[in-house]
C-alpha cells in the first residue's frame, strides 16, 4: 500500500492521551459542581464545539473560556506514551516517500507536548490543528485542508483515527481509506460510521505501509 498521503489523528491515535483528557474533563466538571456527561461526546472534537452545540449546564456560558479551563487541567510536564506502532508507521511512510500530516482537534501547544516523546516531528510534513479551521471534526475541513496543503487528492490518501467524529470527518472529506484504531471506541462502532478497517493499534498500519 502506497497512499498519496498519510493523515494521522493525534490523541488516541499516535499517543495514548485520551485517559489524560478524560481525567481533565472529570476534574473540570467536579470543580464546577456539574454532573459529568458522557465524556465520549468530547472524544476527537474541539471542546468549544461540544460546549457550543450540546445541551448541558454550560449552555449560557462562553464555550471558548470553558474549553480553556479544561485544557489547563491536562498535565503537560510528561509527554503521553505512544500508541504501539506510532513511530514505526511514520518511519514506514517516510521510507515510501508518503507525505504525512497530523490532523487534530487539539491546539498547537498540546501538539508540541504530545508529539515530543515520539521523536518523529522532523518527519511530519504538516500539522493541522484546531486553530487552522473554522469547523472542527466531524466536519471534513481539517482533512480537506491537509490534502490541499500536501497537494494530494483525498481519494488517494489514508486517514487513521480513533474517534467516531474523526472517522466521520475523514469519510466526509472523501479520504480513500479510513483506518480506525480501537483505543477509544470498539471496532464495531468505528466500522458503523465508515472505517474501512480497524486495528487495536498502529502496528498493522506500519506493516501495510512497508514495501
Amino acid at each position: 500500500m502506497r497512499p498519496s498521503g498519510l493523515l494521522l489523528d493525534l490523541d488516541g491515535t499516535l499517543v495514548d492521551s485520551e485517559p489524560l483528557q478524560r481525567s481533565a474533563y472529570r476534574a473540570f466538571f467536579t470543580a464546577r459542581g456539574w454532573p459529568a456527561p458522557d465524556l465520549s461526546l468530547f472524544t476527537g472534537r474541539r471542546a468549544e464545539d461540544v460546549f457550543d452545540t450540546e445541551p448541558g449546564p454550560w449552555a449560557l456560558l462562553d464555550a471558548g473560556l470553558l474549553a480553556a479551563e479544561v485544557r489547563a487541567l491536562v498535565p503537560r510536564d510528561v509527554p503521553p506514551a505512544a500508541v504501539p506502532g506510532a513511530r514505526e508507521t511514520v518511519l514506514a511512510a517516510v521510507e515510501r516517500r508518503v507525505p504525512i500530516a497530523i490532523v487534530t482537534s487539539a491546539r498547537p501547544e498540546w501538539v508540541a507536548v504530545a508529539v515530543d516523546g515520539l521523536g518523529v516531528m522532523d518527519h511530519i510534513d504538516l500539522v493541522v490543528t484546531a486553530d487552522d479551521v473554522v469547523d472542527g471534526k466531524p466536519h471534513p475541513a481539517g482533512f480537506l485542508l491537509a490534502c490541499s496543503r500536501l497537494g494530494v487528492e483525498p481519494h488517494g490518501a489514508v486517514a487513521v483515527e480513533d474517534a467516531l467524529a474523526g472517522v466521520r470527518a475523514a469519510r466526509a472529506a472523501g479520504i480513500g481509506r479510513v483506518v480506525g484504531v480501537t483505543t477509544s471506541r470498539t471496532a464495531a462502532e468505528l466500522a458503523a460510521v465508515g472505517a474501512h478497517a480497524t486495528y487495536d493499534d498502529l502496528r498493522p498500519v506500519a506493516d501495510l505501509l512497508r514495501p
